[in-house]
């Protein structure tokens, strides 16, 4: 056995063990970070039927025949039972079901199953109770094995060094287009040895950075232009994700180096906040509660971070509300931002990592907002 497929067998094992801890039957995963977190096959969705059925004794994979090759080459379930186009796939799930004995029972579906799918399997199988897959994968998720965490580490020094290379423009960048920044970050990370970005890059620039989630339009990059960076690369299917704010060139506008040095102050506090055995909600609490001090507390828009692994938000949400403690293992972004509207936006992030003894930031990239 190899070293991938030991890892999906522990995976798939630990799986199988929430569903009997939690008196659950089985669960139907899609195309999906779920999918391929148990399995090792890594599929976009489509139009067609492709599920992995798994219950506490067994797995196995409804596939158009095309795909049967496929999913043997890349994962260790070797169930595998396919159809045709032209014939109905739901009678094979059907077979499935009664197989696996799941008949009426308690059955999960993928959060990111398409409500065709969803429908399809609810009127098949009147007799069970559906509840949602992240009830089990939240949990199986949200601490990072080391396979996982190496990935995440190397995810962020590419996007560090892209950081350092973007900030260097200085000058040169006054008059690009935020579009034209967004490309080059992009060509970077790629040339660093990015599979892609992680999600679309964004550069806002003055007033388009106090828009949190803005992504790049055309407007020029001006001197003295407040510039929110958010970007990141993936590699083997772990995605990077920083944010810094950069003036390239020139003197920035009033009030934004004092909203600068409050969020900065707000990232560390929250930073100081992880450790095992708090609440992720504390880690809000601390990074909100400097900018609440420092009259910035209305100007910021969104939770302080987000999980991250096979995907780029997943769960520890950094949010107000948000009970679970933190363990080892569990990586998210600490995030805080001041979005002064229609003058200019700041935001600082690193991902950062729990530790038996607090934790590891995987970012150290310059937090300066001067480029160079």
């Amino acid at each position: 056995m190899s070293d991938a497929e030991s890892l999906f067998e522990t995976r798939l094992r630990a799986c199988r063990q929430r569903l009997a801890d939690r008196g659950i039957d089985g669960v139907v995963l899609f195309p999906s970070p779920n999918l391929y977190y148990v399995s090792g096959f890594r599929e976009e969705p489509s139009e067609r039927h492709l599920f992995l059925i798994v219950s506490r004794d067994d797995a196995a994979f409804v596939a158009p025949a095309m795909y049967d090759d496929q999913i043997r080459a890349a994962s260790q379930i070797e169930d595998c039972r396919t159809w045709q186009d032209g014939e109905d796939p739901m009678a094979v799930v059907s077979d499935i079901v009664a197989d696996f004995g799941l008949a009426d029972g308690t059955v999960l579906l993928d959060d990111r199953l398409w409500a065709q799918f969803t429908l399809d399997v609810q009127s098949a199988f009147p007799s069970l109770s559906f509840g949602l897959a992240s009830e089990v994968f939240d949990a199986l998720r949200m601490r990072k094995d080391e396979y996982e965490l190496g990935r995440l580490r190397d995810a962020a020094r590419l996007s560090d060094r892209v950081s350092e290379v973007i900030r260097q423009l200085g000058p040169d960048a006054i008059g690009m287009t935020e579009r034209e920044l967004a490309i080059e970050i992009r060509r970077r990370l790629v040339a660093e040895g990015a599979d892609d970005v992680s999600f679309e890059t964004i550069v806002g620039s003055g007033p388009n950075g106090a828009q949190p989630h803005y992504r790049h339009g055309d407007r020029e990059i001006e001197r003295g232009d407040p510039v929110v960076l958010d970007f990141g690369g993936v590699l083997d299917g772990y995605p990077g994700d920083q944010t810094r704010t950069v003036v390239f060139a020139g003197d920035p506008p009033a009030g934004f180096e004092e909203a600068y040095e409050a969020v900065l102050a707000a990232f560390e506090a929250g930073v100081d906040a992880v450790e095992p055995g708090v609440q992720a909600q504390a880690v809000d609490r601390a990074a909100r509660g400097v900018l609440e001090e420092r009259g910035f507390g209305d100007q910021f828009l969104h939770r302080t971070g987000h999980g991250i692994g096979l995907e780029v938000h997943e769960a520890p949400y950094i949010v107000e509300g948000n009970e679970t403690e933190l363990a080892p293992g569990m990586a998210f972004s600490v995030e805080p931002g001041v979005y002064v509207a229609d003058e200019f936006g700041v935001r600082i992030e690193d991902i950062v990592v729990v530790t038996e003894a607090g934790c590891e930031r995987l970012n150290d990239s310059s937090k300066s907002w001067r480029a160079r």
